[in-house]
């Protein structure tokens, strides 16, 4: 059974012993995950062990009970904060509403009725977490989520976004059938000239979509959803033969909803495709089919391949290799990068297309390569010396199977030299964090949220990081840094504690010799007494 765990925070450590002693916490299903004597120390323990349940004291010194509390509850929304006190006063029970503690209990506390509370809190947790995990929740909100998902989907595909090994699993998660063999995307744009004429423009294009699902779905089994503010069809075709008369089918509905919806409509239909994969390129075919309405007038269909048999389809595709092998490269693969190049060479083999050809499609590559190492900083010349001449390079393999070869060491390299780079900036921002703790360390302000601030990260990937690089919290490091000053500071000057305090960025000098003493084992006079007898 998973424990619950729970944070005590009280300033006498006989509340805290006789708390811990009251409960058998594991058969309730929980467990002290630790206790601090008060709130600022408190703060600090909660970062480390993130705890499910805080249970506080009210009145302690350095920072009280209901601070802390606001505190968590901005950093931490879900805990659940337990306040017990002896002051039977209305404004700190108004104040613990306010801040949605989950109890304000009085003190001498009854084990029984503690018990009842943290039976109350367990149930509230299993409740949460069962919610999250209700298989029939799920696929209640799994179902309702259904067209939406299926609709980002689709977007994603003419974006190029998913990655074709993929595909097949979105299909099934996401209850798609298109079954092809062939696709074809077809932009139906509807005039703006007419649309602006009605009060909700929107429903005019839900109009349309209800047309084109009630004409042209059933024949194509096409699928239909409204993308950019156009109704887009992605249909499906048996044998390029279709391609004319689906042409014409659109041609004629086009005039359907000029007559039925008195709007004008303009059908870009793209090219043939032979895999999802490919719906990008007939997708953007579409989009370009759309824009020659200006030439060919609007209420029509418009077939981008009647338009642009060949130069469409060559150059797109080598525009599709290039972002998909550049992807793996960002992505630091090395097995999926060699399978891009390796199928980028087969298609061109397929094709019938010589080395030279290749070696051209290579060379933009390459330059795209270089694009891309110099905007993210990497050291290109390792891999291209200003005095080689990359024409001659590209063109020493003397077969495709080398040139393969060639391209992915180069691919690889720039992976390794990209990944580098990437330890290189995080690690280089903590090295920044480090060295504005030692030279800001005296400012009482310092927090995670002016550090991140600061260095303009995220809270959540900086503590990750600095926790990972130095082995302590952002917190834990300020105070350790903070206590080595102190330290020298007292052995190498006169100085007040109070003064002292204030020089390490303590504004109380209290929680300054708390601090010490917590990690010294002495208080800061004592300490320096003691190291001043042995130098004697």
């Amino acid at each position: 059974m998973n424990l619950y765990s729970v944070m005590l925070v009280d300033d006498e450590e006989e509340v805290i012993q006789i708390i811990m002693k009251k409960l058998d916490w594991a058969s309730m299903g929980f467990r002290i995950a630790g206790y601090a004597h008060n709130g600022a120390e408190a703060l600090e323990l909660a970062e480390e062990c993130q705890p499910d349940v805080v249970m506080t004291d009210i009145k302690m010194p350095y920072m009280d009970g209901l601070e802390l509390s606001r505190r968590l509850k901005e950093r931490y929304p879900s805990i659940r904060i337990i306040i017990f006190s002896g002051f039977d006063e209305f404004e700190y029970a108004k104040e613990a509403i306010r801040i949605e503690v989950e109890e304000y209990i009085l003190k001498p506390i009854d084990a029984g009725e503690l018990q009842e509370l943290f039976g109350r809190i367990r149930k509230s947790l299993d409740k949460e977490i069962d919610e999250k995990r209700n298989i029939d929740k799920l696929q209640e909100y799994y179902m309702e989520s259904l067209p939406l998902l299926q609709e980002n989907f689709f977007t994603s595909l003419f974006e190029g976004r998913v990655p074709a090994e993929e595909i097949g699993n979105y299909l099934k998660n996401y209850q798609i059938r298109l079954e092809g063999p062939l696709y074809l995307v077809t932009i139906l744009h509807l005039s703006s000239a007419d649309v602006k004429d009605y009060s909700n423009p929107f429903l005019m294009t839900v109009s349309v979509k209800k047309l084109a699902e009630e004409q042209l779905v059933p024949k194509y089994s096409s699928r239909t959803l409204i993308y950019l503010g156009d109704v887009i069809l992605i249909s499906q075709l048996s044998s390029a033969d279709q391609v004319v008369a689906y042409t014409d089918l659109m041609d004629d509905f086009c005039r359907q909803a000029k007559r039925v919806c008195g709007v004008r409509v303009t059908a870009g239909v793209g090219q043939l495709c032979a895999s999802l994969e490919e719906l990008r390129l007939s997708y953007q075919g579409a989009r370009n089919a759309v824009s020659y309405r200006a030439l060919y007038g609007s209420s029509r269909a418009i077939n981008i391949a009647e338009i642009e048999p060949k130069e469409q389809s060559e150059e797109t595709w080598e525009e599709e290799a290039l972002r998909r092998i550049m992807k793996q490269i960002r992505l630091g693969g090395k097995e999926p990068l060699e399978a891009e190049i390796q199928g980028c060479m087969r298609r061109f083999t397929e094709n019938g297309s010589s080395l030279q050809k290749y070696r051209l499609f290579v060379m933009e590559l390459i330059a795209e390569i270089i694009r891309f190492g110099n905007k993210n900083q990497l050291k290109m010349e390792t891999l291209f010396p200003k005095e080689s001449d990359i024409y001659q390079m590209v063109f020493q393999p003397d077969s495709s199977e080398e040139l393969c070869s060639w391209l992915i060491d180069v691919g690889e390299k720039v992976q390794e030299m990209l990944n580098s780079e990437r330890l290189n900036n995080s690690k280089s921002f903590v090295t920044r964090a480090i060295e504005y703790v030692r030279e800001n360390y005296a400012d009482q302000s310092i927090s995670i949220e002016t550090i991140c601030k600061t260095l303009g990260v995220s809270s959540a990937y900086f503590s990750t990081v600095f926790k990972k690089e130095t082995g302590k919290t952002f917190i834990g490091y300020l105070t350790d840094y903070r206590m080595e000053a102190a330290e020298e500071l007292l052995l190498t000057t006169n100085d007040k504690t109070y003064m002292i305090a204030g020089k390490v960025g303590y504004g109380d000098p209290n929680y300054f010799s708390y601090a010490f003493k917590k990690k010294y084992g002495i208080s800061p006079s004592k300490y320096r007494v003691e190291k001043m007898k042995v130098s004697g």
